[in-house]
């Protein structure tokens, strides 16, 4: 922020309006008031009422009585009645204040009351002349004094830094964080259900990994004091999940927070949420087919319909999704057919031919999904399986069994984002050495996102892992396209910002 006179201003302001509020709890508390209660007895929430009462007749009276909590988001004195605006988690509703009820003093109480305090009253349900539902006011307690003013109410808070860094503030003036968040909510709730309803168990594996695998990411580095050793915080559910199909679990999902050190965007922050399944005795097929019936039952249990927005393009994802290989995508954008076995020379010169960077020691399939992402990724709106990952890129995915060059793995496209991933579980240990072997030489060529030889894990393959099919799911870029929003920071609460600089 920078110190413009507007902003100098404005901060006195603030100033000024903090020093009366605080001046007027030092009053309430000569008078023997506490300002910050240790409790309310609250008996209906205000979805409640209006659940219960939402059809009342204007100018209704009844003798239903309720006990409510919120926080005050409008007031208005008209004289000798005070209309004021009570809100809580789900709702919204109004507080009928008549002097002629609660008496002299307790009318100038609720009258002194500032925008953002929280209150508890008391009272009885009734409809204005006009038809608007209120509680009655009977009696009333303050819950907590508000220090500071509340962010406009029209506007809001306008600033995207101020909104994700002051979260709190954001979820009191803006109707679309609250409503995100509850879609949110809703998707993790739906999975849960569905995942229920097939067999899975939901389980708890380490955050804190001696070998940081199941994924290509730079991993987050800490230290263990009492062992004297350095640790990696998780970048992948996958490795620890599939220890328990070993153990005979069959059906495991986790919805767990993940790791990665690298940049951020609109579609990226650093810890962020995973979902991973897997199935023993299936393939990637079954997973493909259970990861349409979650996003489908998501979309209809947090929104009531299965048809999202996608860049302007109505998709119903109660829809078959389209299925599509890798290798044909670059075929599609390049008019040349591309394989992983073809000479790495000759793919790196189309590669170049495009505008597409590459590095030395990447092989074929490397280049391969390098095209993949840099011409034909963005284009997929629709949902769309790209399928038959080259073998290179694939470390935990099984060959595909007509082409030992390719994978029976799937990435899930949707608006020009990845939003899953899947494959055929490789359970050969004697191959699943090779891969990490290759996977550790790549590392020591320079390659920070390679994973490294997990021996603990080739030990619990060893013990036999039947034939499985996994998946993982980004539950917030899911939350992104279900709630229509542009950036990933609009559905982590507290998203990863640079420090604040404070006076």
């Amino acid at each position: 922020m920078t110190d413009s006179p507007e902003n100098i201003e404005s901060e006195r302001g603030l100033v000024a309006e903090r020093n009366r509020r605080l001046e007027q709890i030092d009053g309430m508390r000569r008078d023997g008031t506490n300002p910050y209660p240790y409790r309310f007895d609250r008996t209906h929430t205000l979805a409640d009422i209006r659940s219960a009462h939402g059809g009342l007749e204007p100018g209704s009276e009844t003798t239903v009585e309720v006990a409510v909590a919120g926080r005050v988001l409008l007031k208005r004195d008209q004289g000798k009645l005070i209309f004021a605006t009570l809100r809580d988690r789900d709702d919204e509703i109004q507080l009928f204040v008549s002097k002629a009820v609660v008496g002299d003093d307790l009318f100038a109480r609720i009258g002194e009351l500032d925008l953002g305090d929280w209150v508890g009253v008391t009272g009885t349900v009734m409809t204005t002349r006009k038809g608007e539902l209120s509680v009655k006011v009977a009696g009333f307690e303050l819950l907590a004094k508000a220090l500071r003013p509340l962010p406009d109410k029209w506007h809001g808070l306008t600033d995207t830094d101020t909104r994700y860094r002051q979260r709190y503030a954001d979820l009191i003036s803006n109707d679309d964080a609250r409503r995100a968040f509850a879609v949110r909510h809703a998707i993790i709730a739906s999975f849960r259900k569905t995942l229920a309803a097939k067999g899975f168990i939901e389980v708890e594996t380490p955050v804190l990994h001696v070998e940081a695998g199941g994924a290509h990411a730079r991993p987050f580095t800490t230290h263990h004091n009492a062992l004297d050793m350095d640790l990696f915080l998780r970048i992948a559910l996958e490795l620890h999940l599939k220890r328990l199909i070993v153990g005979g679990m069959e059906r495991v999902y986790e919805i767990g927070r993940v790791f990665r050190n690298e940049g951020i965007s609109p579609r990226h922050n650093p810890e962020f949420t995973m979902m991973e399944l897997y199935q023993a005795f299936g393939d990637y097929s079954d997973v493909m087919a259970i990861t349409e019936e979650l996003f489908a039952a998501a979309a209809r249990d947090a929104i009531g319909t299965t048809v999202v927005d996608v860049n302007g393009l109505s998709v119903d994802l109660a829809q078959p999704f389209r299925r599509v290989r890798m290798v044909d995508l670059v075929r599609e954008k390049t008019g040349v057919a591309v394989h992983p076995s073809q000479p790495v020379d000759e793919l790196r010169a189309l590669a170049a031919k495009h505008g597409v960077r590459t590095e030395p020691q990447w092989g074929s399939g490397k280049i391969i999904e390098e095209m993949f992402e840099a011409l034909a990724e963005h284009e997929l709106m629709a949902p769309t399986f790209v399928t038959g990952h080259p073998v290179e890129i694939s470390p935990l995915a099984r060959v595909d069994r007509n082409d030992p060059h390719l994978t029976e793995r799937f990435e899930l496209f949707v608006g020009g984002r990845e939003l899953a991933n899947g494959y055929s579980e490789l359970n050969d240990p004697v191959e699943q050495r090779l891969r990490f072997e290759d996977e550790q030489r790549a590392k020591e060529a320079g390659n920070a996102e390679a994973g490294t030889v997990d021996e603990d894990y080739l030990r619990a393959m060893e013990y036999g892992m039947p034939p499985t099919g996994g998946l993982g799911i980004g539950m917030d870029r899911l939350t992104m396209l279900i709630a229509n929003v542009p950036s990933i920071r609009d559905v982590i609460l507290f998203p990863t910002l640079r420090p604040e600089v404070l006076d």
